[in-house]
């Protein structure tokens, strides 16, 4: 059984058990969550899609931990015009495990 979730401006796929990284969420590090945001569900041959949610699916998490991304460097160069800019940009993420789908 699987369902795609979306959260954070992105959408998952996700199935129970499994850990990702999603966007920054304020919730503490071991209490659970729940994912109302449902687009799909499938179990074996039964696929429910949403329009555009899934009424009644909630995918239930666990928080078990937040931390910051690899650093990304964006690099401005305007060329015979002395401009050069460096930056460096670290993502915030919240890493989760799921636990189960309902819907």
């Amino acid at each position: 059984m699987y369902a795609v979730i979306k959260t954070g401006g992105k959408q998952y796929k996700v199935s129970a058990g499994e850990k990702l990284k999603i966007e920054s969420i304020p919730a503490e590090v071991g209490s659970q969550i729940e994912l109302n945001q449902v687009l799909m569900v499938a179990d074996d041959d039964k696929i429910t899609a949403g329009t555009p949610l899934v009424s009644g699916a909630v995918v239930k998490a666990t928080v078990v931990s937040h931390g910051r991304g690899e650093k990304i460097t964006i690099f401005k160069l305007r060329r015979r015009k002395h401009y050069r800019k460096t930056l460096g940009h670290r993502q915030n993420y919240t890493e989760i495990e799921i636990n189960g789908i309902t819907g």
